[in-house]
């Protein structure tokens, strides 16, 4: 039987040994053994990291998914199972999560053979690059599912809180890129060059006014400016200019919208100002979407585990790669406390174990009542 000491250890050593998106090798190789030592089946997949386990029989089946990708960050945290790992860290907790859905399985194995069907349990890998989900979906792992279950740990939220809505729970999460290719010329000779600085700033401006002049005033959206750059020196106009940012959307017309308008200002300025203009546009994970059934199910399970619940009124402006397995299956995702003084993707941050002295019997609870319908 898993004891609480077990799930703390078992995050303690991902904690020590974090790896980035789509190098986690050791990690996967570290679940593998977890699982197969308490016999549970893994599934012979084309995965080159992560894993999908089993437990449970008969053809209705539910899934539960874990992220298990670190971050490039710095631990600034003095624990003594700090990262071993130079310049990686578990900073947005998927070591958090790992532990949690590796308790929950272990459960679940325990009573396997009063399970009315099948668990498959994600362990997914990339999901900080925004796409993770589809080297799960694109195996046909989930073909027939009734239900994808998921959570994050939320550090501004108290250990035993939980939080959710129905509908929309975050924003699809975008990049944006242009590359403007002008004629360089000696700064006391604009004439005889094409600066791509003055471009750059028409450009800063015009793709503000989306927002303001493009989108309905009940159309939700953020477009933010990351970087710029060009240059090298004083007195030189430079022949290129950069810049970068990100869309943040929660409907999927008007994240279209605002990628054709991005588009058709640097048709437009390209023109005016006779330079080229390269655009990029990365669609990275779409919105979390709950069901409506599944949430009211989820609360009512919560509660009856002794969380404290809450109702969200709005969607949160995060992205969370969850939305690959929403956008085909009905799913429910929701925020946990893990009360920590720094928030997520931080080097300070330092969640409170206690959340799992809650977290894997609401999965649990919630999944056997799933497999009972």
């Amino acid at each position: 039987m898993v004891q609480y000491q077990d799930i703390v250890q078992w995050r303690r050593t991902f904690h020590q040994y974090p790896e980035l998106s789509e190098n986690e090798y050791d990690t996967t190789q570290r679940l593998k053994h977890i699982l197969e030592e308490h016999n549970v089946h893994v599934l012979d997949l084309p995965l080159k990291t992560g894993l999908v386990a089993e437990v449970g029989h008969g053809d209705s089946f539910v899934a539960l998914r874990t992220d298990i990708d670190a971050l490039p960050i710095h631990e600034q945290v003095t624990h003594d199972f700090a990262s071993q790992n130079e310049g990686v860290m578990h900073a947005c907790g998927h070591d958090i999560h790992m532990a949690t859905i590796l308790a929950t399985t272990m459960k679940l194995k325990e009573v396997e053979d009063e399970l009315n069907g099948r668990v498959r349990i994600i362990f997914q890998p990339a999901e900080e690059l925004g796409y993770g989900a589809s080297y799960i979906t694109e195996t046909n792992a989930l073909d027939g599912v009734k239900a994808v279950l998921g959570f994050h740990n939320y550090p501004s939220m108290k250990v035993g809180e939980y939080a959710i809505k129905p509908g929309v729970l975050t924003s699809a999460v975008d990049r944006f890129e242009f590359k403007i290719k002008g004629k360089g010329a000696h700064a006391a000779k604009p004439e005889q060059g094409n600066d791509p600085v003055i471009v750059l700033g028409q450009l800063i401006t015009s793709i503000q006014s989306i927002v303001s002049r493009n989108l309905s005033a009940f159309d939700d959206a953020v477009l933010t400016i990351g970087e710029v750059s060009s240059g090298s020196t004083w007195n030189v106009i430079a022949d290129q200019a950069y810049m970068q940012g990100t869309v943040r959307t929660f409907d999927e017309s008007v994240r279209t919208k605002i990628k054709q308008r991005l588009n058709t200002i640097a048709d437009g300025l390209a023109q005016t100002f006779d330079v080229d203009i390269e655009v990029s546009y990365d669609y990275l994970p779409g919105a979390v979407v709950n069901d409506d059934d599944l949430t009211d199910r989820a609360v009512s399970v919560a509660k009856e585990v002794g969380y404290d619940v809450t109702m969200l009124d709005e969607p949160l402006t995060i992205g969370e790669d969850f939305s690959g397995y929403s956008k085909h299956y009905p799913s429910v995702f929701a925020l946990i406390g893990s009360q920590s003084d720094y928030d997520l993707h931080h080097p300070k941050y330092d969640p409170d174990e206690r959340i799992f002295e809650l977290a894997p019997d609401y999965f649990v609870t919630l999944i056997r009542q799933l497999l009972d319908e």
